[in-house]
């Protein structure tokens, strides 16, 4: 293909220099050069020209890599920053590689913003960021910090949840905490209100925990090994999130108990493998899409109007009841 630029008298670099300024070159040129970059496959390089002019139109995400309900939040991030205009480029954290690291990489490729997804970072980092570039925080909100907040109610998943448990006659129903992971406080809170609300308080236990699998199989091995020593298990639990929940549900069908007829499961965030079990999952719904857009839509609006303060959203939650969520057993 190059031999076909040589006869036609033309390079790549001329043809990437009348591209830039098609204006300053005759018909005749214009014509000759654009069945010639046809025909070698020439692409202008539109990032390049955004940044020339001081701008890459581009939105950096921060997921933690191993979070389902990440996934279903970038899944709606793509279509409405292609609907304003901008691209997408995503950093993971996992193991071993910090959330600062993945927030200064998208920095570091010229993002415009950042959208953090369940960000545990520090507040004063968080702050410190949103004084530097504008930066939305998805799932968590830390009042103190410069940037822009989109979550669910918490409080009110949670009443939902514990509503429906307490409605079917449960009363020894135990939460598996989620550690720092996002919303765990709000969560944890509301359930210790709920069960005061419906004149359980002295049965409300939070079992210490965090957001994976992990989590939920070791709360099932703990409640099991309770069981064998002659205590009586919870009738139901509220896990931190469905990832919890799911670990909880392995633990106990291996060692034969029952879902939902000996012991009830409710989890939290509705991500996309919680109807994908045999059993699907009584969950608490985040609507990921209706999170996603907001967040995209805050971070370009403050791109354009450089005089916007950050701002808030609060979604509303909803209860989902699936297969894991029955009356009290007897």
């Amino acid at each position: 293909m190059a031999d076909v630029a040589e006869k036609a008298g033309v390079s790549r670099a001329l043809v990437s220099i009348i591209f830039r300024n098609q204006a300053g070159a005759g018909r005749e040129t214009r014509e000759r050069v654009l069945r010639v970059a046809d025909e070698i496959g020439y692409r202008p390089d539109s990032a390049a020209r955004l940044l020339a002019r001081g701008r890459s139109r581009t939105l950096g995400v921060m997921f933690t890599v191993h979070q389902t309900f990440h996934t279903d939040l970038i899944t709606g991030i793509y279509p409405e920053a292609e609907r304003l205009g901008y691209d997408v480029l995503l950093s993971g954290a996992t193991y071993g590689r910090s959330e600062a690291k993945a927030i200064e990489a998208l920095l570091s490729h010229r993002c415009e913003a950042v959208i953090l997804l369940g960000p545990d970072a520090d507040p004063a980092y968080l702050d410190a960021l949103g004084q530097r570039t504008v930066a939305v925080s998805v799932s968590r909100r830390v009042p103190e910090a410069r940037v822009d907040f989109v979550h669910s109610a918490e409080g009110k998943g949670v009443r939902q949840a514990m509503d429906h448990l307490v409605e079917l006659g449960h009363r020894r129903i135990v939460h598996i905490d989620g550690g720092r992971g996002p919303g765990s406080a709000e969560r944890r809170r509301a359930y210790r209100a709920a069960m005061r609300r419906h004149g359980l308080g002295d049965e409300a236990r939070v079992i210490p925990g965090h957001h994976t699998e992990e989590s939920g199989v070791e709360t099932g091995r703990l409640l099991l090994g309770e069981r064998d020593a002659g205590r009586p298990m919870p009738t139901a639990v509220l896990a931190g999130n469905d990832r919890c929940a799911m670990g909880l549900l392995m633990a106990l069908t291996r060692a034969g108990v029952e879902v939902p007829r000996d012991l009830s499961v409710v989890g939290y965030d509705d991500s996309h493998l919680s109807h994908l079990m045999p059993i699907g999952l009584t969950t608490v719904r985040q609507d990921a899409l209706l999170m996603a857009e907001h967040a995209v839509r805050f971070a370009v609006e403050r791109l354009e109007d450089k005089e916007l303060q950050p701002r808030e959203a609060v979604l509303d939650p909803k209860l989902v009841v699936r297969g894991t969520s029955g009356p009290v057993p007897g």
